[in-house]
């Protein structure tokens, strides 16, 4: 497929043909000063409301960003300024912000959104790296969901490729070598692990036991009398799960909370397949391409690296925004404990380093992700090639993740909750707080300290948007 168009100046990438980010964008513009002629009209944007409409000759005007380390561009000849308010504010562009902004829009309010970096898309943000490869830049975001509402309401916005998503474990074999096998564990790693005859003994065994594609965790594999299928959850435990679980948790063997190991499934089939959902797919054009349709509407205006925090205040008994009382629906994504100040104390999170790296070759590993369960400093190893089916020959990109804990240390991203009860409690206080506002609604990964997969936080989205439309 026609690769996406990369635009150096925004750092978003554009499907074939389009030269827009859409309507009401602040984007980044040239950096470099200049002194405007005598009698142009200038505008810093600072605590601002004011957008700027041209009548070009192309249908939507990109426009200045309201970061105040940039120059503001003249105004085009004939250019008006046009005063706007807003219906609603959401802070983030990202999964829960877009989908929530786009459907109050067509709700009939005007939306303003405030993102903190200088991209929409959050997390799921894709770009072309220097070698020309489509690259995640926050790691691999495949889509997956069996809730069709949410399929088809993002279908609106792109045109899917598609993927199922294959994963394959990495580990020694014993032997000064290494071997693969898919996981999660099946028939098919069963026969590589154990060997083809052994491996199709043990799996006949099993499905005796407990029937043909059906998921068996390791809980109920080790309660089994037979000591044989119990040793098979042992092997599973040891070879995929635990120093696996290790690394991306920061956690010993005794930490790991038992109902998580519990979990931990056998699939007793030859689908290798990560999801087994109804719809799964990649965006044909990237994620970038599909969240720059998605807030392409008039009723929605995108200010890009803006701090929302320094703008919104919750100082008093009301939401404030530049200063001024603000009554419409406050929809916040970012981290609840920032958002309050972290009176309470921070909440733990699991951060992410990603080591990209180009490599003059056609394919490197011959699938999109392959975890190392057993050893290396990193979790897992993504090629994106295979997951965005973009053809370039001679070169790919790949990304080593290294978990590691979240400290707050500027750059870092907080990527996942460390969910247990003390944690709870605390961020049962900040939903506390933020229960005060009566306007402003906690939405997403950060703002709900839990975990969402992308479906389920874009069905979220959509709720809530009913909710106040």
């Amino acid at each position: 497929y026609p690769p996406p168009r990369h635009d150096a100046q925004t750092s978003l990438i554009f499907p074939p043909g389009r030269h827009s980010a859409g309507p009401n964008f602040y984007l980044p513009r040239r950096r470099k000063r200049v002194t405007p002629a005598p009698g142009t009209l200038w505008r810093s944007f600072k605590n601002s409301f004011k957008v700027f409409s041209f009548p070009f000759h192309r249908k939507y005007a990109i426009l200045a960003e309201s970061r105040t380390d940039l120059t503001v561009q003249p105004l085009e000849k004939g250019g008006i300024i046009l005063e706007h308010t807003f219906d609603a504010l959401v802070v983030g562009a990202g999964y829960a912000g877009s989908v929530c902004a786009r459907q109050l829009a067509e709700g009939g309010k005007r939306v303003l959104v405030l993102e903190r970096r200088d991209h929409i898309g959050g997390n799921a943000y894709d770009r072309l790296d220097r070698a020309g490869v489509l690259i995640h830049q926050y790691g691999p975001h495949i889509f997956h969901t069996n809730n069709k509402r949410v399929f088809d309401w993002l279908s609106r916005f792109t045109v899917w490729r598609d993927y199922q998503h294959r994963v394959l474990a990495n580990i020694p074999d014993g032997q000064g070598g290494r071997q693969t096998y898919p996981v999660p564990f099946n028939l098919t790693s069963l026969e590589t692990a154990f060997g083809p005859a052994e491996g199709a003994r043990l799996g006949q065994k099993l499905i005796a036991a407990y029937g043909a594609e059906k998921k068996v965790t390791i809980l109920e594999l080790r309660q089994a009398r037979d000591p044989e299928i119990a040793a098979l959850a042992d092997y599973v435990y040891e070879h995929v799960f635990v120093h696996y679980t290790m690394k991306q948790w920061g956690q010993t063997p005794e930490e790991i909370d038992p109902n998580t190991t519990a979990r931990v499934p056998v699939f007793l089939s030859r689908d290798d397949r990560y999801f087994q959902d109804t719809y799964q797919g990649m965006p044909l054009e990237g994620y970038t391409a599909l969240f720059q349709r998605m807030l392409d509407h008039p009723g929605i205006t995108v200010e890009l690296g803006t701090d929302a925090l320094k703008r919104l205040d919750l100082s008093g008994g009301q939401t404030r925004l530049d200063g001024t009382a603000f009554s419409g629906p406050v929809i916040y994504t970012g981290q609840a404990d920032e958002l309050f100040g972290f009176r309470f104390g921070p909440l733990p999170y699991r951060t992410l380093d990603f080591r990209f790296e180009t490599l003059e070759q056609d394919d490197f590993q011959g699938c999109g992700t392959v975890n190392y369960t057993m050893d290396e400093d990193y979790t897992r190893i993504t090629e994106f090639k295979h997951l965005t089916g973009q053809v370039r020959p001679g070169v790919t990109t790949i990304v080593k993740e290294y978990s590691r804990a979240f400290t707050g240390a500027p750059g870092e991203i907080p990527y996942y909750a460390i969910i247990n009860p003390e944690n709870d409690r605390r961020y049962a206080q900040y939903r506390a707080e933020a229960e005060r506002f009566p306007n402003l609604y906690l939405l997403g990964r950060l703002a709900e300290y839990k975990y969402y997969n992308m479906d389920a936080i874009a069905s979220r989205a959509l709720e809530l948007a009913g909710l106040l439309t």
